[in-house]
């Protein structure tokens, strides 16, 4: 298992309570047990044009909730794969190059080749283990697929993760991130290995690339929420690029038929949803 080891902080860690604060697209910030991660970051503005590969880009609808300038000092990045609504020109020039980036293997070339240095490369189902003081979190890579086979060599690898936040060797919360997946039989693996996942964030939005869908739209997600059965699924990766096929209020009517309301939180970009974990001795 790999390794990285953070300054701890001055203050001690806070176990009971955490925060996901949502900045659109697939970015988030993940506030719990002394850390600050920032997911997939996406800070272009209404208007922008996400690069895509091959030459591909994607207008931008929406703005983020705030600008890259205002995040909270990080301790790391978390990456599901190299696309320009998850790692956007404005995060490879503003970002600080020394900081963690845990992600696929593809995207650490490009991320090297931009300048960052401290990148940490998973294949599926390998973990890197991250210490900051009396807090660990262990984060594991989880199987992905950005579309169906025949334009698989079109996509770049793109890898989900579960992210489990540790005291004194026992997990105080877990959270998985789907990536930008689709369905495949490999994630039915996911929740023999993670039985007890508190949050599930889930990316959706139905993008479609020549009209073949690479992204979940409303009905996968249903399906997905199903297989991964979090405590809690929150959908992001929605309504913010015009490849994006599927509004969230098709996942929303597919949530009331299924019956999951009681299941799914919803955020607008700028929400912060906030967490309890029980004390445990």
């Amino acid at each position: 298992m790999k390794e990285l080891i953070l300054s701890a902080s001055d203050s001690p860690a806070e176990f009971r309570n955490g925060s996901i604060f949502f900045v659109g697209t697939a970015t988030i910030i993940l506030r719990y047990a002394g850390f600050t991660i920032l997911t997939d970051p996406n800070f272009l503005h209404q208007g922008d044009h996400a690069h895509l590969g091959h030459g591909m880009t994607s207008r931008r609808l929406t703005n983020p909730a705030i600008e890259i300038e205002d995040l909270p000092p990080l301790d790391l990045v978390v990456l599901s794969h190299m696309h320009g609504d998850h790692f956007d020109q404005i995060a490879s020039e503003k970002l600080n190059k020394t900081l963690p980036i845990v992600t696929t293997h593809h995207a650490t070339k490009s991320l090297h080749k931009q300048g960052f240095t401290s990148l940490y490369g998973l294949d599926t189902w390998e973990s890197i283990s991250i210490h900051k003081g009396e807090s660990n979190l262990k984060i594991t890579s989880m199987p992905g697929r950005h579309g169906p086979i025949i334009i698989a060599t079109a996509l770049p690898e793109v890898m989900g993760s579960i992210l489990e936040f540790q005291e004194k060797g026992q997990t105080r919360f877990c959270l998985y991130i789907t990536g930008d997946t689709l369905i495949i039989e490999q994630l039915k693996e996911i929740p023999k290995r993670y039985p007890h996942i508190d949050v599930g964030l889930f990316h959706l939005g139905g993008t479609r690339i020549f009209g073949i869908l690479v992204t979940m739209d409303h009905k996968q997600g249903i399906e997905a929420l199903q297989i991964i059965n979090p405590h809690v699924a929150i959908p992001i990766h929605y309504n913010d690029y015009e490849v994006f096929r599927s509004p969230l209020e098709d996942f929303k009517d597919a949530v009331r038929e299924a019956g999951l309301e009681n299941k799914v939180k919803y955020l607008n970009h700028g929400d912060t949803y906030t967490f309890e974990v029980a004390v445990t001795h």
